[in-house]
């Protein structure tokens, strides 16, 4: 089956936390604590609305035979630098482990861009673990440049 052809990115709907949750619980290198037990349905639940009240926020899921087989987010941030330029910043990008390879990746990245590009965005911009040198070659090979180092501080 060409993934291509056949794949559907929407945003995400309530109905498909199950499905979005266990794509980042089945992710061995995230590292988020990530979980698909329902104690902590809760938590996610509340940031599934949390996204889904902000314009600026939207969670995208890539559908193939039914079945959401991946996901990520995207956030619009404006900035008074750049003479008040926005970027939209892409997060949480996960693919289901079986389905890699298949192009879904660069076709959501390729929605992303055009998102971008229809609200006016100067850029898009994403970070990566580095510890994910497949997805940084991915990355790279659909036009990112590496221009920054992360830092991150924990808080909870």
């Amino acid at each position: 089956m060409d993934a291509i052809a056949e794949l559907l990115i929407r945003e995400a709907e309530r109905a498909d936390l199950p499905a979005i949750i266990a794509l980042f619980a089945n992710d061995q290198l995230g590292g988020h604590g990530d979980t698909t037990e329902s104690d902590a349905f809760g938590e996610y639940l509340a940031a599934f609305d949390k996204i889904e009240a902000s314009p600026l926020q939207v969670l995208y899921v890539a559908v193939l035979g039914g079945e959401v087989v991946a996901t990520f987010q995207t956030a619009l941030h404006t900035s008074l630098s750049g003479r008040g330029s926005s970027s939209l910043v892409i997060e949480a990008v996960q693919t289901r482990e079986d389905m890699r390879g298949r192009r879904i990746g660069e076709r959501m990245m390729r929605h992303a861009i055009a998102a971008a590009r229809e609200q006016g965005a100067a850029k898009v911009q994403l970070t990566s673990n580095a510890l994910r040198s497949d997805a940084h070659r991915f990355y790279e090979r659909l036009g990112f440049k590496r221009s920054h180092f992360g830092f991150r501080m924990p808080l909870k």
